[in-house]
């Protein structure tokens, strides 16, 4: 297998680290649009480099990802950019006969009228209008397999297969007790995608309903999460999952609930009021002229890299599926999990909880299509795979998940 790697933040850069201890690839270019970060995510492997080459690419030129591909032979393009780049690097991988990955898909866009109650453009939808294009070359992408998206599919899977015999309501439940010291705020994944997540509508799905959306931070409750985190209030959040779930798993109902704290939420919604959410540039004065930026990418520049405060962080995050339903005839509800310390993903790996936890999951699956473990053709979900193979080799790599049951 030979890989192009789009992406050498702190996602693309643990991403390395975890797959050059693995022997399942011959290849992997490691490219971005800075080529000082392609540089340094491959210079840091010091002598486990030798099957790594860094390369600049613009993610949103796709001729350019294309001939990328085609120049190293890559039959693999693994997108680990921010999901404004999903369309052009998933079009330039099937231009290109590769497979692709992503860890968060196509972005939505609000119902015009009725945002809050009506599912306008959904998250994927762009992706999964071409699935019969992918279909009728057999070609494969693999779409959503990050964390979350990504691990908690594959956890909906395994208890749709193993746990259960029918499910009520499938909720993905994220937590974590991490803080950074020095910093008031300072949010340890992409603001920018934060934002996204956060305040767009969230998405819920129900038998017979299908999807509909909800007001931002709806329905909250408070999750007990394992491993000496603790309760967490959460709340509705869009993401992935719902969307992917009940294409592939028979479920009554579907959510998706993170646990962002009212600081956050109350900071977020701050953001909002102020118009510094929005991606539409605006002109602000210039020493040389006016300037067009976008309010969220200003937000973003503003604050620390998450891939720098692993030194700072302390803590733990916990990603997982919680399911609800009948086994043998008796009622059960488990919550299946996957916890990451930050002290030992920085000593193991030099990366923090979130962005390792993140990229140990499509380095997973890139080994199990490799080996033909996992194959298909289209655009499909981590639940359209089998969970056993998964859940096997990531508690091979180290880093065991749990089953809790409530």
């Amino acid at each position: 297998m030979r890989v192009l790697l789009v992406g050498a933040g702190g996602v693309g850069t643990a991403v390395t680290r975890i797959a050059a201890r693995r022997p399942f690839f011959d290849l992997m270019v490691v490219a971005d649009y800075d080529p000082a970060r392609a540089e340094a995510a491959v210079a840091a492997l010091g002598a486990d480099a030798d099957r790594f080459v860094p390369e600049r690419v613009d993610a949103a030129d796709e001729a350019a990802v294309a001939g990328l591909l085609a120049r190293h032979g890559c039959d693999v393009l693994l997108n680990a950019t921010d999901p404004r780049f999903v369309m052009p690097l998933f079009r330039a991988a099937r231009e290109a006969g590769a497979t692709y990955v992503d860890m968060a898909m196509s972005l939505s866009r609000p119902h015009p009228e009725r945002p809050y109650e009506e599912c306008g453009v959904k998250l994927g939808d762009e992706q999964f209008a071409l699935a019969a294009d992918w279909e009728r070359a057999g070609a494969l992408a693999l779409v959503g397999m990050g964390v979350e998206p990504g691990l908690s599919d594959v956890f909906a899977r395994y208890a749709a297969d193993e746990l259960f015999d029918t499910i009520e309501e499938i909720g993905v439940r994220d937590g974590a007790n991490l803080t950074v010291e020095g910093y008031d705020f300072a949010p340890s994944f992409s603001i920018w995608t934060t934002i996204e997540e956060c305040l767009n509508p969230p998405v819920v799905y129900e038998e017979g309903r299908g999807w509909f959306t909800t007001e931002p931070f709806s329905e909250p409750e408070v999750f007990d999460f394992p491993e000496g985190i603790g309760p967490v209030e959460c709340v509705n959040v869009e993401h992935e999952e719902v969307l992917l779930i009940p294409r592939w798993t028979d479920a009554r109902r579907v959510t998706f609930k993170y646990g962002l704290g009212r600081e956050f939420t109350d900071t977020l919604r701050t953001l909002h009021q102020l118009g510094l959410d929005r991606t539409v540039p605006v002109t602000v004065p210039g020493p040389d002229g006016p300037v067009a930026v976008s309010p969220r990418d200003v937000v973003a520049a503003g604050l620390p890299d998450p891939a720098t405060l692993g030194d700072r962080m302390r803590g733990k995050t916990c990603a997982g599926t919680w399911v609800r339903g009948t086994k043998d005839g008796a009622p059960r509800e488990v919550y299946l999990y996957h916890v990451v310390d930050n002290e030992w993903s920085m000593a193991e790996y030099g990366s923090q909880a979130v962005v390792w936890q993140t990229a140990v999951n499509p380095v997973v699956a890139l080994e199990l299509l490799a080996t033909g473990a996992w194959s298909g053709a289209g655009v499909l979900g981590p639940e359209a795979f089998p969970a056993r193979p998964f859940l096997d080799l990531l508690t091979a790599y180290g880093s065991p998940w749990g089953l809790r049951e409530q």
